[in-house]
């Protein structure tokens, strides 16, 4: 267990020294639990989170996939009341598949551009 934790730091590591967020052009961070998703987006020269979004208000009876949907629709919704209508992805050492890639998908479909 330790070593998968040791390996996702590890490939965290080596993605944030190439992805940086700007306030022209933030960063959409994924952190993913065992039962919840959160999705920010951050403008890491001021080192602002500029929008969330969570699973932990969805109360329906879904899948994790299906939340993951949800909170990729609100981040962007979000995001672009916050004016923000560009970002680059940050997957967060997390494989980009599954719920990471739904989250991704659904801010796509809302309108993000990543």
């Amino acid at each position: 267990m330790i070593q998968k934790i040791a390996r996702r730091l590890k490939i965290k590591a080596a993605i944030r020294t190439k992805v940086s967020g700007t306030a022209e052009r933030p960063r959409l961070t994924v952190f993913r639990s065992n039962s919840q998703i959160y999705a920010q987006v951050i403008d890491d020269v001021k080192g602002v989170t500029l929008a969330s979004a969570s699973s932990l208000g969805i109360k329906d009876k879904m899948t994790k996939t299906e939340k993951a949907a949800q909170v990729g629709k609100a981040i962007a919704e979000n995001a672009i009341k916050a004016g923000v209508t560009e970002v680059v992805f940050d997957r967060n050492g997390y494989l980009y598949h599954g719920r990471v890639q739904q989250l991704a998908d659904a801010a796509r479909e809302a309108g993000l551009k990543f």
